[in-house]
């Protein structure tokens, strides 16, 4: 086999070799792959250590059944079913913990953080803290839907298919959430 740049290489080329067992081209693969990941279940889930443990985990399956990927077109919604039963998994295993009610004094401090430098990047910064703090306090079927709309892109046929509902409820709840969270983020937007 040539020698292969696979920094340079595209997507479906590193898919392909991964599923042939070349090393080399699964982890590049996962190296494209991680950023992506660690920052779905960063909107998923609240302890910074659990956000690690569970790309890990979504990561491992990945390189596992990577060989069983029929379509390497398909991968990106391969990779989001691996993610999103991964979480589901997450979450029945701490549903006690899945529902505790976010305290609003973190909110407070973030809405007291205004002057500080370098001026936009620290607003959009306490931005996307204060929209991830919203996130986390959805109930955990709203908060899933959500993040895979507006995060991923996915459509709402996709969605119903990587939650194993329909499009009518994945619509009910993606609006659901779009108000509950247009209701908490009322004062910034």
């Amino acid at each position: 086999m040539p020698n292969i740049d696979y920094k340079k290489a595209d997507m479906d080329m590193i898919i392909t070799l991964s599923q042939e067992g070349n090393i080399k081209a699964l982890e590049e693969l996962i190296k494209r792959i991680q950023k992506n990941v660690f920052g779905m279940f960063s909107y998923l889930t609240e302890k910074r250590q659990d956000v690690a443990d569970l790309t890990q985990e979504a990561l491992l399956k990945t390189v596992k059944c990577i060989q069983s990927l029929k379509d390497i077109h398909c991968f990106k919604s391969w990779l989001n079913h691996i993610v999103t039963s991964t979480y589901y998994d997450y979450a029945k295993k701490h549903q006690k913990d899945a529902n505790v009610d976010y305290d609003d004094e973190k909110l407070l401090e973030l809405k007291d953080k205004i002057g500080c430098e370098p001026g936009e990047k620290c607003l959009f910064s306490e931005l996307d803290t204060i929209i991830r703090f919203a996130l986390l306090d959805l109930p955990d079927n709203l908060r899933l839907v959500i993040v895979l709309r507006e995060y991923e892109g996915l459509s709402y046929e996709d969605i119903s298919k990587l939650t194993n509902t329909t499009i009518g409820t994945v619509k009910s709840r993606i609006s659901r959430a779009r108000g509950k969270l247009q209701e908490q983020l009322k004062e910034f937007i």
